[in-house]
């Protein structure tokens, strides 16, 4: 029996305002609770400096920051549990536990040793309530006495660190820890991440931000990656890589017309987000209703809609362009035209939903069960992991495919038990799967919690995360245990937490060894004798197979019933692991420092050795993966690869770690870098991709390698883009963006992209779900992924280079100066700003050419008119937004314009770009501005005054359309291609303040 599927979709037309009215309340909460953090983290900054002044002992002033944090993070962590009630659970003051645990403890140290005593609260208390309470079992009488009634936790954040290994004398006075008590204790302390929050609540997502913000402190170019965009990245990876491995186990499901994609073919409307849906019962007005079969009866489009009909902040135009696509998904979906999971990708359809739902309504067992081992098997790596935001993501999606599959397998556990009990064994049906599911129920029995159990479960078995910094590692495991923790009600339920230090792991991403192949070349090179050599790397090998199944074994212990270790055993096991891992890397590190020049046989000294090598491993912070993922590297790689990779020009980390042997080297930016080694660590025949990056990806002339690299390893490829203006993704990165999904496998490459997205902050909440991608052929400029609204872009840009007939704009430019030129400005925003003139630019009092200015010359003047006119043209716009990285009009992308030479006998076009110019010269302002003093300039001590003349391009869109109009006639545009480029990102062209812009 099939369950029936719950209606996940309630269309809101009884009361147009609801939608707006959730939207408006969302993003309010939304800013609220951002608006707090930002303030807690403020404070946190402050009394992270202090705290750090507070500590003795430790001398190296990096340890001691990194302990600052390590003991925040603990006492954090305490902070959350005590709130819950979960500590000294016997106490007399609360029968639910003690709330205030911590500071009852200061004060009752203070009591009994008296204030910073020798024996001081962090030394006679803390110390011992984190090493012998929450990471032990077995409390004498006396400990208990000093602790109370406290759980067993594990985990590894409560173990004896390895600075209070390395420091054995770290002293931290009470007076440190009232005052971070003090502070802490303003706030309120929840487990949940609801939004509707009274204003002074600290949950673990805070966390996730404060980290963000403390590394990008320390490191350039690591940002806060909101839930939006974690969720579209993680579940447009990972489903499909799901579905494609289920379908291997049981192809006959996944048919054309088998039961997976009868689903979605009997369902549309379940799948195609509410947001595009918008509205879509409703007739359009007539007079917007006539202008669809005739481009004359347009002049309503480009007003604000009605809202009943519209998304915050929607014109005509884009309603229409949205029911259009509503209509055309819903026809390709009926008509059982999507039958393959990256369809549903590529029309952006709710791929989560569709997930679940083809779980819950599994007809048989065979499949339930491929679904089920696909989940429990597939391995996802964020390469550049921070504090975990991924991560989070992946686990969020994965969480209810686990739920799903285990309730269904109850369901048919249910049924098969109510089968008549006369009928033989062998003859009932499917009787394998049915005890397979038996036992996996019985195992997830013997949890707490059906959820406690899944949620340990993906954390041991799926998530995978490296990064350079420890201190993300550490507030990562501590968000994912928190996590666990908050699924607990009674302090009775506490179950020990998983042991994730083999998962999650500190080391530099772009440096190490990925192979054995890799290994073998270093040590080649290192030793002149082949048999010495092969010798050193069949021993090595043999290592890292033994630390493999070793490391395997470890988490194998941590979720069957059938191996039971205590605790002492387990961390001796545990410790007796590492101990080999570090042996192992202490062994690879001296090769591959080889690598880099640091060689014992080409330096004489063994101290000046020692030296060079230590300095070299402090600031490479190798990360060996044949070695530290050996089972999965081995097997083929990571299945999904998903992330935020550091944008960061590597010119900036140069004089502290260089990488070797990327085919990338030359686009000079480590998310170039890590794109490639994510290539090199998923696994080639079947896996997906999924990371956000700058838009530069996409056009940049020096990220021509990287997009070879990416064409070459992958056969699906989806690029969606995002300005910003007049929003940006991220708060506090000012940088064009593009999400890159793509899957992994040699094969020819399909591309598939979106324009570059435009949005005002009020349609943020349904910027994803409207996404709208278009297939490419890249044949305008096959180097670069264009950026495409429709279609119509990439034809419309094909008449234009079939006009040309092989003649660039290039060709007609006088490559010395003239007096006949056209002016522009390489800062691009929403409009082209080309003249026949210079316009006014003074600095300090003098009068010169303004700063970001190019010119091109012509012999003649003729010519230099009509590419002034055509520079300014919508159409030389919708150029500009598909090939360029949306600021910079290059010289190379001017001169690459496939203008032709007929176009110069456009004689129209003269008389229309002098009009121009002196329309320009109108509705010019004059501005002033001061610049930012250069602070690192010994003789300028103060800034600039510039004074400029602004062109507002928009006062002139009239003459601009006219322009157009003659350009459509000399390449031939249809009325419909007119009407596109004329409209092209209207709404914001002409929404910001009318046209004026100003420079970035």
């Amino acid at each position: 029996m099939v369950p029936n599927k719950p209606r996940i979709k309630e269309y809101l037309e009884e009361d147009a305002n609801l939608t707006h009215q959730w939207v408006a309340s969302k993003l309010k909460k939304s800013f609220d609770v951002e608006k707090f953090t930002k303030k807690f983290y403020d404070r946190f900054k402050k009394e992270h400096a202090t705290f750090l002044g507070f500590i003795q002992g430790i001398t190296v002033q990096d340890d001691r920051e990194w302990y600052t944090s390590v003991m925040l993070n603990r006492l954090m962590f305490i902070y959350f549990i005590q709130r819950q009630g979960f500590l000294d659970t016997k106490s007399k003051h609360m029968l639910d536990g003690e709330r205030n645990y911590l500071r009852q403890r200061l004060e009752m140290s203070q009591k009994l040793n008296g204030p910073d005593a020798f024996h001081s609260f962090y030394r006679s208390f803390l110390l011992r309530f984190f090493h012998e309470g929450l990471n032990a079992h077995g409390r004498t009488p006396e400990l208990e006495q000093l602790l109370g009634n406290v759980p067993y936790l594990n985990g590894g954040i409560f173990d004896i660190h390895q600075l209070e290994h390395t420091y054995l004398d770290i002293q931290i006075p009470d007076q440190a820890f009232e005052r971070v008590f003090d502070f802490f204790d303003e706030f309120t302390w929840h487990l949940d991440n609801r939004l509707d929050k009274a204003g002074n609540e600290i949950t673990p997502d805070v966390l996730g931000y404060i980290f963000e913000k403390h590394i990008n402190q320390k490191q350039m170019g690591a940002y806060y990656t909101k839930e939006d965009i974690t969720e579209y990245i993680s579940k447009n990876t990972i489903i499909p890589f799901l579905f494609e491995s289920t379908g291997k186990q049981c192809p006959i499901a996944f048919t054309p017309d088998g039961p997976v994609w009868s689903l979605l073919c009997d369902n549309p409307d379940d799948y195609i987000h509410q947001a595009v849906a918008k509205g879509i019962k409703l007739l359009l007005p007539r007079e917007i209703e006539a202008g669809i079969a005739d481009v004359s009866q347009r002049s309503e489009w480009n007003k604000t809609a009605a809202q009943e009909y519209a998304l915050p902040t929607e014109i005509w135009r884009e309603v229409v362009e949205r029911r259009k696509r509503y209509e055309e998904i819903r026809e390709k979906i009926v008509t059982g035209a999507i039958t393959s999971i990256n369809d549903l990708i590529t029309y952006n359809l709710d791929i989560g939903q569709f997930a679940q739902d083809s779980i819950t309504c599994c007809e048989g067992p065979d499949l339930l069960l491929a679904f089920y081992e696909s989940i429990e098997k597939v391995k996802i790596l964020d390469p550049t992991c921070g504090s975990g935001d991924f991560l989070f993501a992946a686990l969020n999606i994965l969480k209810p495919l686990y739920e799903a599959c285990l309730i269904r397998m109850q369901t048919f556990v249910d049924e098969h038990d109510q089968l008549d009990k006369s009928i033989e064994l062998h003859k009932r049906k499917n009787y394998s799967h049915i005890e397979r599911f038996r036992d996996i129920l019985k195992h997830v029995a013997r949890y707490y919690s059906r959820e406690y159990f899944i949620l340990k479960s993906i954390m041991i078995n799926n998530l995978y995360g490296v990064d350079i910094m420890e201190e993300a590692i550490e507030i990562c495991k501590l968000r994912l245990f928190l996590k666990l923790v908050a699924q607990v009600e009674k302090p009775d339920d506490i179950e020990p937490l998983p042991d994730i230090d083999f998962n999650v792991l500190a080391g530099n991403t772009l440096v190490g060894f990925t192979s054995l192949d890799e290994v073998r070349s270093a040590i080649g090179k290192g030793l002149s004798m082949q048999a010495a050599a092969d010798e050193i790397l069949q021993r090595i090998e043999q290592k890292a197979q033994e630390l493999g199944s070793a490391v395997e074994y470890f988490r194998t212990i941590q979720t069957t019933d059938e191996i039971e270790l205590d605790r002492s055993t387990s961390a001796q096991y545990k410790q007796e692991v590492r101990n080999k891992l570090d042996a192992l890397r202490s062994e690879l590190d001296p090769y591959l420092a080889m690598e880099y020049g640091i060689d014992r046989n080409n330096i004489p000294s063994e101290q000046d050795y020692q030296q060079k090598y230590e300095k070299w491993l402090k600031n490479h912070q190798p990360f060996h993966w044949f070695v530290e993922f050996y089972g999965i590297i081995t097997s083929g790689g990571f299945d999904v690869i998903i992330g935020n990779p550091p944008y960061i020009e590597y010119s900036k980390v140069r004089q502290q770690y260089t990488v070797r042997g990327y085919q990338t080297d030359s686009c000079g930016n480590l998310y170039a870098a890590t794109i490639e080694r994510s290539l090199t660590l998923n696994n080639p025949e079947s896996s997906y991709m999924g990371l956000i990056v700058p838009l530069s990806i996409c056009g940049s002339e020096r990220f021509d390698n990287l997009r070879s690299k990416i064409s070459l390893c992958t056969s699906q490829l989806w690029l969606s883009n995002f300005e910003i203006f007049p929003s940006k993704l991220f708060e506090g990165a000012f940088q064009r963006l593009t999400i890159a999904l793509a899957k992994n496998k040699k094969a020819e490459n399909e591309s598939y992209v979106t324009k570059i997205q435009r949005w005002y902050a009020s349609e943020r909440a349904h910027l994803i779900d409207t996404l709208t991608y278009s297939a490419t052929k890249q044949v305008v400029k096959p180097q670069v992924f264009p950026k495409l609204t429709s279609s119509i872009q990439e034809i419309i840009l094909q008449k234009v280079q079939h006009k040309a007939k092989g003649i660039s704009l290039a060709m007609n430019i006088c490559p010395q100066k003239t007096d006949h030129f056209v002016y522009y400005q390489e800062a691009t925003n929403y409009w082209m700003k080309a003249t026949c003139t210079i316009p006014f630019y003074r600095k300090n009092g003098i009068i010169t050419k303004p700063a970001h200015g190019r010119f091109l010359y012509f012999k003649e003047s003729l010519p230099s008119r009509i590419v002034m006119a055509l520079m300014n043209s919508s159409l030389f716009y919708v150029w500009f937004a598909t090939y360029s990285d949306g600021f910079h009009l290059s010289h190379a992308l001017v001169k690459d314009f496939p203008s032709g030479n007929e176009i110069y006998a456009q004689n129209e076009l003269v008389e229309l770009s002098i009009q121009l110019e002196q329309d320009i010269k109108i509705n010019a302002k004059r501005g002033t501005r001061n610049t930012k003093p250069n602070t690192k300039s010994p003789t300028q001590k103060e800034g600039d005054l510039i004074e400029i003349e602004e062109y507002r391009m928009g006062f002139s869109k009239p003459l601009l359309d006219e322009i157009d109009h003659v350009l459509a006639k000399h390449y031939g545009f249809t009325d419909e291609e007119l009407d596109f480029i004329i409209n092209y990102d209207i709404k914001y062209r002409m929404g910001r303040d009318n046209g004026e812009e100003g420079e970035e």
